[in-house]
């Protein structure tokens, strides 16, 4: 894992140490991408089993797409380093036409296919707060990048979700009917769901020796749980998303003390699977979780104190505090 803590502004400011820092981190951030595509299998989703949920899309779209977001990557953590003196609303309007041109990309790559535009906002955002914080020389955690993201995003909900037009987008009317605020009110958040319950279970399942794959499918799962998942709500309605964080919690509840290694889980998240796809429901905000949640992992999980020696616990409440 990076020990990334304080850097020097000197260096930050540096033209070609801001390049590599910003290749690095955006091939990190690319890795994370794949790392949750290949995961398999995933109840719901498009895997190496299966297209899950999915009649438009398939495995081969993903990478497709995985690739035409890859040089984009260093280009959010750059657009972070260059404009880092912006404040939160200017600097995401910069940002846009970036994440718009990703966007492009992406559906280019993929005939039309919407496979990571929740990826390229969630994990374009998640860069772009690493190279602010890069430029200003200040400490550089899973929290702080996520508490940069939140300062971002401040007002974000209340600008977009709430008003009211004879146009709305699926958002606003997910939010008129059911109050979610998903990806919006999660990034908004500084991203709660991953730093309070995704990241510390991912963690603490590797540190306890579990194979990477099993514990991202268990982190998965945790997600899917707690997760107020849009896209789930979207194609099964508030039932839908009840009854999946029921399954998934019933999983985690039935593990043994070989989690998601033993043969018993794996019948278990695959029948999963394969009710999901006959219901129709694909959580893909859980999966766009879960690539912040692995490249999240690749930087420290702390704050540190005021004299930068010792670690002190996770933040719980990143937010509208922070506006």
């Amino acid at each position: 894992m990076p020990q990334l803590q304080r850097t020097d502004n000197r260096a930050a400011q540096s033209p070609a140490v801001s390049s590599d820092f910003a290749k690095k981190y955006g091939a990190l951030a690319y890795r994370a991408m794949l790392a949750e595509v290949n995961l398999t299998p995933k109840p719901g989703l498009v895997d190496r089993f299966n297209c899950g949920a999915h009649k438009d899309m398939a495995l081969i779209d993903f990478y497709h797409s995985a690739d035409a977001i890859a040089p984009w990557l260093p280009r959010f953590i750059e657009q972070g380093i260059n404009h880092a003196q912006l404040g939160g609303q200017a600097a995401l309007n910069s940002l846009r036409p970036l994440g718009l041109a990703c966007e492009n990309s992406m559906f280019h790559a993929t005939g039309g296919v919407n496979t990571h535009k929740g990826s390229v906002f969630s994990l374009g955002l998640i860069c772009c707060a690493l190279g602010r914080l890069k430029a200003r020389g200040e400490w550089i955690s899973a929290d702080t990048i996520c508490q940069e993201a939140a300062r971002l995003c401040c007002g974000l909900t209340e600008r977009e979700l709430r008003q009211s037009n004879s146009q709305q987008t699926a958002g606003q009317r997910l939010f008129y009917h059911y109050g979610l605020t998903g990806a919006r009110g999660e990034a908004e958040s500084g991203f709660a769901t991953v730093l309070n319950h995704a990241l510390p279970a991912y963690q603490r399942l590797l540190a306890d020796g579990a194979e990477p794959d099993h514990a991202l499918l268990h982190t998965l799962l945790i997600l899917m749980s707690v997760n107020r998942d849009t896209n789930v709500v979207s194609r099964g309605g508030m039932a839908g998303l009840q009854w999946l964080q029921q399954q998934a919690t019933e999983i985690l509840a039935s593990l043994s003390s070989a989690g998601m290694g033993s043969p018993l889980s794996q019948m278990r998240v695959r029948m999963f699977d394969a009710q999901c796809i006959a219901r129709n429901l694909s959580p893909g905000g859980s999966a766009d979780l879960l690539i912040l949640t692995w490249f999240l992992a690749q930087f420290p999980h702390h704050l540190p104190h005021k004299n930068n020696s010792v670690a002190i616990e996770p933040v719980t409440a990143i937010g509208v505090a922070l506006c």
